[in-house]
């Protein structure tokens, strides 16, 4: 029996908590996986893991060879990795995870090329906004924007997106416009709050050179992007987005912009993986994809400067362009 086969073996229950989902990760038996742990257990005369009939969980002396059992692993790939990645062609399963919005409008229109230039990768796409647990569901790599909250994930940064301030003109004409930021706390905001902390994330836009938040009544707050788009559609009121989400809304003037002179902020759109897996060929190869996909998607990009004007606007959505630099 290997030794880095029973290793591994012994880092993925670790990971897991789990001999079920841990067999199921490796593909195979779970009887298997059960007499590999053994087998290091004996070889080593610790104990490694607790067992109960429910629950599974590491020793001390199990901590300690799981500290260094990954970073082993994690070199030997490296060194294999670096020897054949001249020849190696990506090939596998591979399990993602990116915002419901960005998947739809963006990355799986652009499959084919990525199918094209790695056949014999299989992906598994999971559009939602929810938290996934990576290492629990088995998942490779997820695709994020904004602050990263989970410290245990390793963060590539692949792009940034630009938010926009946007309302009906139906909303607009019956409440007003806004001049400044400031207005808006007199408004109904359409508000986004992420699922896993519940927190609502604020209007932000760069003023006098600083960043500054603006909250108002939270009326209503909803965790999908989409869903907030249906709300701003249906007069519910202000939203900000990314501008990706929103070019054929505001080319159709069913959106209009508003505090175009106040630009908001940009956020970072991160790959994130566990930082126990070295980054195998088949994630590689997705980031590097994704990295490119992403570095080709021009036009409505809007700075540190006024926005442009919705007739400009108008002309360019066609194109339905994300902005994603």
């Amino acid at each position: 029996m290997d030794r880095f086969d029973t290793m591994l073996a012994f880092t993925r229950v670790v990971e897991l908590n789990s001999f079920t989902q841990a067999a199921a990760s490796l593909k195979m038996p779970k009887a298997t996986l059960s007499a590999q742990v053994l087998a290091l257990e004996k070889r080593l005369h610790v104990k490694l893991l607790n067992r109960t009939t429910r629950h599974v969980s590491v020793t001390q002396d199990g901590a300690a060879y799981y500290e260094r059992a990954v970073r082993l692993l994690g070199e030997l790939e490296e060194t294999e990795a670096a020897v054949s990645s001249a020849t190696t062609t990506p090939k596998g399963r591979l399990r993602v995870d990116v915002p419901g919005s960005l998947g739809r409008r963006i990355i799986v229109p652009a499959l084919g090329d990525f199918f094209a230039r790695y056949p014999d990768i299989d992906l598994e796409v999971g559009c939602s906004d929810r938290p996934v647990d990576l290492l629990q569901e088995g998942v490779d790599c997820v695709i994020r924007g904004g602050e990263i909250l989970d410290e245990s994930l390793v963060a590539r940064r692949i792009g940034n997106y630009q938010l926009v301030t946007c309302a009906t003109p139906a909303y607009l004409a019956k409440f007003g416009t806004p001049q400044v930021p400031s207005d808006l706390e007199r408004h109904m905001l359409v508000n986004y709050f992420f699922s896993k902390t519940n927190k609502i994330f604020p209007f932000e836009y760069m003023v006098n050179g600083e960043k500054t938040a603006v909250h108002s009544r939270q009326r209503l707050a909803l965790n999908d992007a989409d869903a907030c788009i249906a709300a701003g559609l249906a007069g519910l009121g202000i939203l900000q987005l990314p501008l990706f989400l929103v070019p054929e809304y505001i080319g159709s003037g069913q959106l209009q912009i508003v505090l175009g002179e106040y630009p908001s902020t940009t956020r970072p759109m991160y790959v994130l993986y566990p930082q126990n897996r070295h980054l195998s060929t088949k994630v590689r190869a997705f980031v590097e994809w994704t990295a490119e996909l992403f570095s080709k998607c021009e036009c409505i990009y809007f700075k540190a400067q006024p926005l442009l004007p919705p007739e400009l606007i108008k002309q360019l959505a066609p194109q339905r362009d994300v902005v994603l630099m």
